[in-house]
């Protein structure tokens, strides 16, 4: 799923969009499973080889992953299984993604050290989310919550600078779980929990 913050800024200028959509009858629902096929096949240009190709679908699945939301608003379908089912799906998509670059770069094991702490850091930046929700905080901060990690590897891919990208993405991603845990330790110590 979209973040909350970047989604909800798209909602307006989107609203004429999502009411064709919705003219079509497909759901919300519909749109995240697209969303994850096309995530899919991301992942399947990059083990092709074809990372530019993988850029460009990453980009066309972020489409949709922002639209589902949207539409799902627009048409006051946005339920909280719709919300879970996003967000399992978003990891499905995420661990494609790493896994089509693993083989891409497979033969570099430096790439693959930097591949696999990057993946870490993704997965930990949404448990720790979690985590802190389920404790009763609300923790959606960070820098790079998961529309910026899709735009930087769309841009990888496109311009084939993937390993670079790794770079950046391996020392936001653990900053974002910091900033977190930061984030909710500051919470806790305020309420004596």
């Amino acid at each position: 799923m979209i973040s909350a913050r970047l989604n909800h800024r798209f909602d307006k200028p989107l609203a004429p969009f999502a009411h064709q959509i919705i003219l079509t009858g497909i759901t919300p629902n519909f749109l995240t499973f697209a969303g994850f096929i096309v995530s899919l096949a991301a992942s399947a240009s990059f083990v092709s080889g074809m990372p530019r190709l993988a850029g460009i679908l990453i980009l066309l699945s972020g489409g949709f992953d922002l639209l589902d939301g949207v539409v799902a608003r627009t048409t006051g379908k946005a339920t909280r299984f719709g919300a879970f089912l996003d967000s399992v799906l978003d990891r499905y998509s995420d661990a494609a993604l790493f896994l089509g670059i693993g083989i891409l770069l497979s033969e570099n094991p430096i790439n693959i050290l930097i591949l696999s702490l990057t993946f870490i850091g993704t997965f930990l930046i949404s448990y720790v989310r979690a985590r802190a929700e389920g404790l009763g905080f609300t923790c959606n901060i960070g820098l790079m919550e998961r529309p910026e990690r899709i735009i930087l590897l769309s841009i990888g891919g496109i311009f084939n600078i993937l390993v670079p990208v790794l770079w950046i993405l391996l020392v936001l991603t653990h900053l974002t779980v910091l900033q977190r845990i930061y984030h909710i330790w500051s919470k806790t110590r305020r309420t004596g929990g």
